[in-house]
């Protein structure tokens, strides 16, 4: 099989052990089809853990970035979320592979995998690249996190509760001051994970676009907004109990009164590699269970 790959990075992260098995069972496949693919195979430190007494060595994340020539994923859409900030900064393709619960992002069928990842080392695929944020915090001017976010910038309180009192500015231009729970800044792929259950709208990937979208705000009329992609937006914390800004719910800084979170498109984007004939729509109506009637059905209405 003719390859647009020589080398291949396969990654895995295990929370429990009650799924150690199947995990197993799904990686061991996963690296005999790289295997029969004549790919190079790269693996960082916690995947060889989870293989155990593995011939492979541990490498760093920087290390597979400079070598690899794809990524192969296997977890949920957190696990993806992660390795993809990381391997942006290489330019490195991702190949998500479901072994979570919604795989929005790892949108490979746990037992669709063994032929689609084989048709997809072997050059048919859909290539998607994802908008990355990047996002800084600073307290009385001095920077204390710099870093990266895939899906969006979260503002929320803390386990104290209470509302957040925070100033939304684009472009230097104050949008609007207000109270609420939290405040949702969020990407294309981002719009269909917290900021839809926050009321946000869709947004199709391959819009240039952002969604800011409050959580709970004490002002009812104050609704989602969608932004251009180019602007530069700070959300400045002016009244505060026990608050934090997360980046992908990942990564993440506490926040005090006069904090300053400053948002803006990142250089970077993320490759992720779908199955030849993806479609967004498809994912959509298979992942959150919208309904399309038949043509028959609709001939009837």
């Amino acid at each position: 099989m003719r390859t647009p790959f020589r080398t291949a990075a396969v990654f895995v992260k295990t929370r429990t052990e009650s799924n150690r098995t199947a995990l197993l069972q799904a990686l061991h496949a996963i690296l005999a089809i790289v295997e029969r693919a004549g790919l190079h195979i790269l693996l960082d430190g916690e995947t060889c853990a989870v293989l155990d007494q593995s011939q492979h060595r541990g490498n760093s994340l920087a290390a597979i970035g400079e070598q690899a020539d794809v990524a192969i994923v296997l977890g949920g859409d957190g696990t993806m979320l992660s390795i993809a900030r990381e391997l942006a900064a290489y330019d490195v393709p991702l190949i998500g592979i479901n072994f979570g619960r919604l795989g929005f992002i790892t949108d490979i069928a746990l037992h669709q995998m063994p032929e689609v990842l084989e048709q997809m080392l072997g050059g048919k695929f859909e290539a998607d690249r994802r908008t990355l944020l990047e996002g800084e915090v600073l307290h009385a001017g001095a920077l204390m996190l710099r870093t990266h976010a895939l899906n969006d910038v979260v503002i929320s309180h803390g386990v104290a509760g209470g509302l957040v009192e925070f100033t939304v500015r684009v472009d230097g231009v104050n949008m609007y001051n207000q109270r609420a729970d939290g405040v949702i800044l969020a990407t294309p792929t981002g719009s269909t994970a917290y900021a839809l259950s926050a009321n946000g709208p869709i947004l199709h990937p391959s819009l240039a676009g952002l969604v800011l979208v409050p959580v709970a705000p004490h002002t009812l009329s104050n609704r989602p907004i969608a932004l251009p992609d180019d602007v530069e937006i700070e959300i400045e914390l002016t009244e505060v109990r026990d608050a934090s800004a997360y980046f992908d719910m990942q990564s993440y800084s506490t926040l005090a009164p006069n904090d300053l979170v400053r948002v803006r498109r990142s250089k970077r984007v993320a490759t992720l590699l779908h199955p030849a004939g993806y479609n967004y729509f498809a994912t959509l109506r298979q992942k959150l269970h919208w309904n399309v009637m038949s043509s028959e059905q609709h001939g009837r209405a």
